[in-house]
């Protein structure tokens, strides 16, 4: 049985992950995101279930006390977490899994699953960063300010990961994404489930 793969991308909020990873699923067949639990509030344009699994802080502990999550962490004042069994099925269905994720849950991922792949997103510069937090309309200066103190935290984890993309040019920033995940697919251990009745032919 061909198992999937295991990815996880994270970056500094602002930096442009979730509309690449977005793009990167939309353009790869095989792919999925898993959709993690979150206390925070629901966004305009969100969806339950698809976005999201918005929760309360009570049922995030006790999915927390029933050791249901692959992964869990507080980023500002809100709980994530990744459900293990959901991960876990997609992956035994063949399908490579992408967790957004930040470093904190990187770190826990790479622990309990070695084998999985990490993707570090990176902005051009600290400005850019700035504008694109300011130009979503989503937060106050207070809230912004807070985010680029955050950043400089998330981004001095970066030798923790196995890829570094810098997301200026989205076009090329996706075509590297692309490229990470096309080449995982070619590996001979990938290759010689999909590969074999074809190698059986060449060598008989």
């Amino acid at each position: 049985m061909n198992i999937g793969k295991l990815y996880i991308i994270s970056a500094p909020s602002g930096a442009g992950k979730t509309s690449l990873v977005k793009q990167l699923v939309a353009d790869l067949d095989g792919l999925t995101v898993s959709v993690s639990h979150t206390t925070r509030k629901m966004r305009p344009g969100e969806a339950h279930g698809q976005d999201y699994y918005f929760v309360s802080v009570a049922e995030f502990q006790v999915m927390q006390e029933e050791q249901a999550f692959l992964e869990h962490a507080q980023v500002f004042d809100n709980f994530y977490g990744t459900a293990q069994q959901t991960v876990e099925e997609n992956l035994n269905r063949g399908l490579d899994v992408v967790l957004e994720i930040d470093w904190q849950g990187a770190e826990q991922i790479k622990k309990l699953l070695p084998d999985s792949l990490s993707i570090f997103i990176l902005p051009p510069s600290t400005e850019v960063l700035f504008e694109r937090l300011r130009n979503r309309g989503q937060d106050g200066e207070e809230i912004i300010a807070r985010r680029m103190r955050d950043a400089v935290t998330e981004m001095s984890h970066y030798n923790e990961f196995d890829y570094l993309v810098v997301n200026d040019v989205f076009e090329q920033a996706l075509t590297e994404l692309k490229s990470i995940v096309i080449a995982n697919r070619l590996t001979k251990q990938r290759q010689l489930h999909n590969l074999r009745p074809l190698l059986t032919s060449l060598l008989a």
